[in-house]
């Protein structure tokens, strides 16, 4: 593996990079930061040189302002030069949740071949009424948050993301992902700094339209959820088939193996 620090506009953006083959960027979900999708990075190396990077304010990527928080503009923005920066090629990306909120923004820029959008957090996709009702859901979780702690929280975006947290249906052998004292810190950045960022985002939905994107759901994703409901209005947007992965929301992590597997049927169509 190797690894680096890359200067950005008011931060420094760690990443790694593993494996060789075709380039193929992963854009974490939530408090997720480079080694959050290990066991699938360990399923992809052998054929593709995978890029994971830890987001603006998680881990060691840290901002200048760290208590100050980032627009998805600069999410974006941050991406395009870490690309910039490895290769001038454009790629391929996996966005997961948080994380293809970002892609669908840089799709259009011309610097992804194809984007895999993992069950987008972006409310923007939505019919108005049911934007403004998930618009307030993530509000509302972040006063629950500052109200009742991380705990309670957790539980709330269970429920809000159709993720069973006592689930027992996953893969054997996964690495364990405890709730250090980093990850919790990770959680807090994200909770306060990117739910904001994510109530505030707009785009165009129309910009989209003809884009090389792959809209994807996890198979056991309750279909009334937000994050299903983004993913199917992102694919009725697109005019295609909403495409079905291992798992639930964090499928990526829960059935990696199985995850790899789908991902390799989907990059070889």
């Amino acid at each position: 593996m190797n690894s680096g620090m890359l200067r950005v506009d008011g931060a420094n953006l760690y990443f790694e990079v593993r494996g060789t083959g075709p380039v193929l960027l992963i854009s974490q979900s939530g408090e997720g930061d480079a080694g959050r999708s290990v066991d699938l990075v360990d399923q992809l190396v052998a054929d593709h040189t995978v890029i994971t990077y830890d987001r603006r304010g998680l881990s060691r990527s840290i901002p200048d302002d760290p208590a100050g928080g980032a627009t998805v503009e600069q999410h974006v923005d941050d991406v395009r030069r870490l690309l910039d920066h490895l290769t001038g090629e454009p790629v391929t990306m996996l966005g997961l949740s948080f994380g293809a909120t970002i892609g669908l923004h840089l799709v259009a820029s011309g610097r992804l071949s194809r984007l895999i959008a993992h069950e987008p957090v972006a409310p923007w996709l939505l019919p108005a009424d049911e934007c403004l009702g998930h618009q307030r859901e993530l509000a509302d979780g972040q006063e629950i948050y500052r109200r009742d702690g991380l705990p309670a929280l957790l539980k709330e975006i269970g429920r809000a993301l159709g993720i069973d947290l006592a689930a027992r249906d996953v893969e054997p052998d996964l690495t364990p992902q405890p709730m250090t004292e980093q990850r919790a810190a990770n959680f807090h950045y994200f909770v306060e700094h990117d739910w904001t960022a994510a109530i505030a985002d707009r785009l165009d939905p129309a910009t989209l339209k003809g884009a090389p994107i792959v809209p994807v759901a996890g198979r056991t994703t309750p279909h009334t959820v937000f994050d299903y409901r983004c993913a199917e209005e992102l694919a009725r947007l697109l005019g295609t088939d909403l495409v079905h992965f291992p798992g639930g929301h964090n499928g990526n992590t829960s059935h990696p193996r199985a995850y790899a597997a789908r991902l390799r049927e989907v990059l070889a169509q």
